[in-house]
């Protein structure tokens, strides 16, 4: 006779919480060194990657604020940045 799913179902669950097995001993729980680099790793990649971010940003912000303020297209990035050179060179000069 075949049994339904149903049936089938609530007694594996039933089995299986009368024998709860698993991990056990004294060193169920405790994560490796290698777990402890990874995580270190990944932190340093997170900040690295912010700060970076920071900075190009700030980048960004500059040189749409110096196009604007010269009437230019913020996304020709050559004229910007040949225009930025030459004010720079400008203020050195002074």
């Amino acid at each position: 006779m075949i049994e339904s799913f149903d049936a089938l179902a609530a007694r594996t669950t039933i089995f299986l919480a009368q024998n709860p097995t698993g991990p056990r001993g004294a060193d169920f729980g405790k994560a490796s060194p290698v777990g402890l680099l990874i995580i270190v790793v990944l932190l340093i990649v997170i900040l690295a990657l912010g700060w970076d971010l920071s900075r190009r940003a700030k980048r960004m912000a500059a040189r749409r604020k110096f196009a604007e303020a010269h009437d230019m297209d913020p996304f020709d990035s050559e004229a910007v940045d040949k225009a930025m050179a030459a004010a720079e060179q400008r203020r050195e000069a002074e």
